[in-house]
């Protein structure tokens, strides 16, 4: 029996509660047949993240089906984001989406040239 089926560990993951937010989002905003852009750009005070909704893959994005929507993760980001959690939080602080990477050593420079970030 073959198989054709990818059997490659997924960029990230998106925790439940997570998931349920961007598809409570994503239902909320009319936004049907659309997926979760993730992004992720190496920079001197560590990485920055970004979350955008999009309906189509670019050429060489890894593309992760999840539970009725897809996560499209850009060919650039791949390499930083790669074993990562996407989580949403809410405490009293606020709510919101928090990368847990375990690629990133907080508070560490990410350019190895200026000593660090404060």
């Amino acid at each position: 029996m073959e198989h054709s089926e990818k059997t490659t560990e997924a960029v990230v993951k998106l925790t439940d509660k997570a998931i349920a937010m961007v598809k409570e989002v994503l239902q909320n905003e009319g936004l049907e047949g659309y997926g979760l852009r993730v992004v992720a750009m190496q920079g001197c005070c560590g990485v920055q993240y970004g979350l955008d909704f999009d309906d189509t893959a670019n050429e060489g994005d890894e593309v992760v089906e999840l539970d009725g929507f897809k996560v499209y993760v850009d060919i650039d980001s791949v390499s930083v984001l790669r074993g990562s959690t996407i989580d949403y939080v809410s405490d009293v602080h606020g709510s919101g989406f928090k990368f847990l990477n375990p690629n990133v050593q907080e508070g560490t420079c990410g350019c190895g040239n200026c000593g660090g970030c404060n």
